[in-house]
């Protein structure tokens, strides 16, 4: 099996093995792999499962490892296909936060009363980020930092700054309010953008929005190719990686990327099923 760009070649041979005059037949798999891919990349290893027909091959079932986007290619689809899978995703986008908002009205009432009554300062918090074709978005949250926030060489020690501008978010920040660290792990500082889902700035599922400093530095000249899908309020890298997965190992492009290239209704499906898995985990908090 030949991969486009050499980025990796697996093979896969036969190989008669004859055990007390009873013959097997054992399958071996060879590769060669492009040095900045690992086998602890967060990817499904489709491309071997496929080489490897879903066989046990050297004891470990294929199921799961290291693969370079360059090993699956996005499967060309119709414009019908195209055009049906994106009715049917703003149509649960609408119709889903549309529920969310009516059913759990009460605990937005909650959660804006705690907010306000920790410090007193503003409920809400909007940040400026790059929707589809870059168009800039403002979207909203419940705020979790101290006032002043912003103000990052005030608030931050060196290495803090220094691995914000390489990450754009900080181990352990300082920023954050007791109240925000709660809202934080439990995810629930981002229930506001449910309104930007309904009125179709964001989707449920899609890349991570961003801002346009960080898209530019960090994708370069992928950006466009991330800025043709909505971005959404969870994603692949969101459910796969998140905290594990970053910016400066190249991971975190990689996994928004695969995304874009293999998006679909039944991975639209599992990102939201892992996705509750891993709030309920507390996986990779931010």
């Amino acid at each position: 099996m030949k991969v486009d760009g050499n980025k990796r070649i697996v093979t896969e041979k036969k190989v008669a093995i004859t055990t007390n005059k009873t013959e097997y037949v054992r399958y071996e798999v060879s590769s060669s792999v492009v040095t900045d891919y690992r086998a602890t990349d967060g990817y499904k290893d489709m491309a071997l499962r496929s080489a490897t027909g879903g066989r046990v091959v050297g004891g470990v079932e294929w199921d799961a490892g290291s693969a370079p986007a360059a090993f699956y290619a996005p499967k060309k689809k119709s414009a019908f296909s195209r055009g049906l899978y994106a009715f049917a995703k703003r149509a649960f986008d609408i119709v889903s936060s549309l529920v969310f908002l009516v059913a759990f009205s009460w605990l937005y009432l909650i959660l804006a009363l705690v907010v306000k009554l920790g410090d007193g300062g503003k409920v809400f918090y909007f940040h400026e980020r790059v929707g589809k074709n870059g168009k800039t978005i403002r979207i909203p949250k419940f705020r979790t930092m101290k006032k002043n926030a912003d103000k990052l060489a005030d608030m931050l020690t060196p290495e803090q700054l220094e691995q914000y501008k390489r990450e754009y978010k900080i181990d352990n920040d300082p920023r954050i309010t007791k109240v925000g660290k709660f809202l934080r792990r439990t995810s629930l500082d981002e229930l506001p953008q449910i309104w930007s889902i309904f009125i179709g700035q964001l989707s449920v599922v899609g890349p991570r929005p961003l801002m346009r400093d960080e898209l530019s530095e960090k994708y370069g000249k992928d950006a466009d190719k991330l800025l043709s899908v909505k971005p959404g309020l969870i994603g692949y890298w969101a459910s796969h990686g998140r905290s594990n997965c970053t910016y400066e190992s190249g991971e975190r492009q990689k996994m928004e990327l695969y995304y874009v290239d293999n998006r679909s209704a039944w991975m639209d499906t599992k990102i939201i099923f892992k996705t509750i898995a891993g709030v309920i985990r507390r996986d990779g908090a931010m």
